[in-house]
């Protein structure tokens, strides 16, 4: 009798009873994503506040969309590609307009790892040509962490680069009779950040350029100078609405209370300790932080980005 038949046809049941299994469960856990009205045919997806984690596919950021007559325009693509199914589910229950352009408004993972899933579907993605180097130098890294902390909701999703570049600080694009206008001062939390303005309907997409509800984030690649430059713009533009980065849908008071001021503080701060030769982590202890311990995750990030401000500054 011949058992190695019946042996390799269980073992190979067992094998698809497990990948049914993964497959039902990375359907459970798929991130549910919704976008809602914020203003005419301009619409946001408000992620979660906290972390990355399986349940939201490592997309805990804001997502746009604009709905125009020749097609839609996705602002950001989600953090993998079982991710960007879902956000184009979530459009196609706003539009039955193909997504033909999408936007990544900076080089964290969940603003653009889902390029490859939208350059599939014939889309042209868009970005500032300073967040070239910087996706290629991070992006396998960041997909090497997604898959430590999604799994099998990570599979299939590889960095993919957008294929139109942006290279001016200002640049006007009209994609599907809607007027786009684009700013980078020099980036933010990320090297590529850049604002992404509706000036006919005076609706603001900042990127990680404005975090409201929860603590930034600085970052080895920030530039908390140019961080704020850039947030410079956004009051001389005065938006009526601000999508931000992180966070419910805003305006610009709220920006200013949770984004700029934290800023303003803490380079302020750390400027007068390294001119004052004051050591480091002295300078960390000293800062006032009070006023934003009622931002999410401000215990665990200000240490560090206390840090990383003092050595910025110590080398301007």
């Amino acid at each position: 009798m011949n058992l190695a038949m019946p042996l390799a046809r269980r073992t190979w049941g067992l094998r698809l009873m497990a990948l049914w299994l993964g497959t039902l469960a990375a359907q459970a856990m798929a991130v549910d994503v919704r976008f809602e009205p914020v203003a005419q045919d301009v619409y946001a997806f408000v992620g979660e506040l906290g972390p990355r984690s399986a349940t939201n596919e490592g997309l805990n950021a804001n997502l746009g969309l604009v709905v125009t007559p020749a097609g839609a325009v996705l602002i950001d693509s989600g953090a993998t590609l079982h991710g960007a199914r879902q956000i184009h589910e979530a459009v196609r229950r706003i539009t039955q307009q193909p997504v033909r352009w999408v936007i990544n408004t900076g080089g964290q993972d969940h603003r653009w790892l889902g390029n490859g899933y939208f350059a599939t579907q014939g889309a042209q993605v868009i970005a500032h040509a300073r967040a070239q180097t910087d996706m290629r130098a991070r992006g396998h890294d960041h997909l090497q962490a997604l898959r430590a902390t999604l799994g099998p909701l990570a599979e299939g999703t590889e960095p993919t680069l957008p294929t139109r570049w942006l290279t001016a600080a200002d640049e006007r694009l009209e994609l599907g009779g809607v007027h786009f206008e684009f700013r980078h001062r020099g980036g933010a939390h990320t090297p590529g950040d850049m604002l992404v303005w509706l000036p006919q309907q005076r609706v603001l997409f900042s990127g990680d350029v404005v975090y409201v509800d929860r603590l930034l984030g600085v970052i080895p690649v920030s530039n908390t100078s140019a961080w704020l430059a850039t947030f410079a713009e956004i009051e001389r533009l005065s938006p009526a609405c601000i999508v931000p980065g992180h966070g419910r849908v805003t305006d610009l008071a709220t920006a200013r209370a949770d984004t700029r001021n934290y800023l303003v503080e803490l380079r302020t701060h750390m400027k007068v300790a390294v001119d004052a030769g004051q050591d480091i982590s002295a300078a960390i202890q000293a800062f006032k932080a009070q006023p934003y311990l009622r931002l999410l995750n401000a215990a665990e990030l200000m240490p560090g980005n206390a840090s990383r401000v003092y050595l910025e500054i110590e080398r301007e």
